[in-house]
């Protein structure tokens, strides 16, 4: 038999991204259920978390299963991932043998694992992530690694919510300033549920170094044909701004400088005007906010723009628990699924 993971949502189709909506939805109006009595899922951070932590712990509670959280290095052996690499390193086991045993534990399992930030050229083969679907016999779920599928369900559920329709409707990604250069992979993941929501998205950065990795502007533009939408580029703030439905901020490092960040730095301390403030939402159509949280108030947004009403950011928030809940509770309905401990 083969497992369904919920890795991206690029493999996943429209209709069954609407219907893991639909689900969410139904869990936020009634939380309680029982689609994971008698079940457990290994929660496992490479990475701190404050919200995907608390929301896949609490969502399984919801459903009547368990959550064990381990951290790999800290709490737990460290893992190795390379093929064929005599471990006489840090790490103390392989991960073909670490998924393989959670399996026979647990009936999922959910990674999070950022970049190393050295090289874009291998953080962008996510090997963590795969190397656990690889080996494990369990479904397996993303919390973040080079995307963020869980935070799309999240904002596209937000954006319904207030706006209905997406269709067509505005949305702009823009980039903005952190003293820190950070992971891409909720740029990715806002780029590619806008698009795949059919809305007509902008993505707004300071030079074009600061565009994401072609793969997922690629999968974007796909994502905008098959559903009606539209993607463009901008470095023009007011016109991307102007009359737009949905701003979403993120910052994100520039990919040609990744693992040298000291060479982008001038570039990124140049673009401090690209905050989200007062004067760029009043260029909108009566524009909503968002961001993935946490976010650096008067660096990333204003005080004014995240206290406003237009700020659907814990919205959003709240919504990774009931999202979550309609991804954990779709892979334990697949056909052949094991119960409870066992091959």
């Amino acid at each position: 038999m083969t497992v369904r993971h919920f890795l991206n949502t690029t493999d996943y189709s429209r209709a069954e991204i609407d219907a893991l909506l639909a689900q969410a939805a139904e869990f936020k109006r009634s939380p309680q259920g029982q689609q994971l009595a008698g079940k457990s899922i290994a929660l496992m951070f490479f990475n701190p978390s404050m919200r995907t932590r608390t929301s896949f712990e609490i969502g399984a509670f919801q459903m009547g299963g368990h959550a064990v959280v381990l951290a790999p290095g800290k709490d737990a052996w460290p893992i190795e991932f390379e093929v064929g690499t005599v471990m006489d390193g840090d790490t103390e086991e392989h991960i073909a043998e670490v998924a393989r045993v959670l399996s026979r534990y647990v009936d999922i399992i959910a990674v999070r694992a950022f970049p190393k930030f050295q090289d874009w050229q291998v953080d962008r083969q996510d090997k963590v992530l795969k190397a656990f679907a690889q080996y494990a016999t369990v479904p397996v779920i993303n919390m973040e690694t080079i995307t963020h599928p869980c935070q799309e369900l999240a904002h596209a559920l937000a954006m319904k919510e207030h706006l209905g329709d997406l269709q067509n409707k505005k949305y702009v990604l823009t980039w903005t300033y952190h003293p820190k250069p950070l992971n891409t992979a909720v740029a990715n993941s806002a780029l590619l549920i806008a698009t795949k929501m059919g809305m007509d998205v902008t993505l707004l950065c300071p030079t074009p170094e600061y565009i994401l990795d072609q793969r997922y502007m690629d999968f974007a533009a796909q994502n905008a044909k098959e559903n009606g939408g539209s993607l463009q580029v901008s470095h023009d703030i007011e016109a991307a701004y102007s009359g737009a439905h949905v701003v979403y901020a993120k910052s994100w490092g520039a990919i040609p400088y990744f693992g040298r960040w000291d060479e982008e730095k001038a570039i990124r301390d140049a673009n401090k005007h690209f905050i989200v403030d007062e004067a760029k939402m009043a260029l909108t159509d009566n524009g909503l906010f968002s961001h993935c949280l946490p976010l650096r108030r008067n660096i990333k947004a204003t005080d004014a723009v995240m206290d406003s009403p237009a700020c659907i950011a814990i919205d959003e928030a709240e919504n990774r628990l009931h999202v979550q809940k309609a991804v954990m509770a779709s892979l334990m309905a697949q056909p052949g699924i094991k119960s409870g401990l066992g091959f």
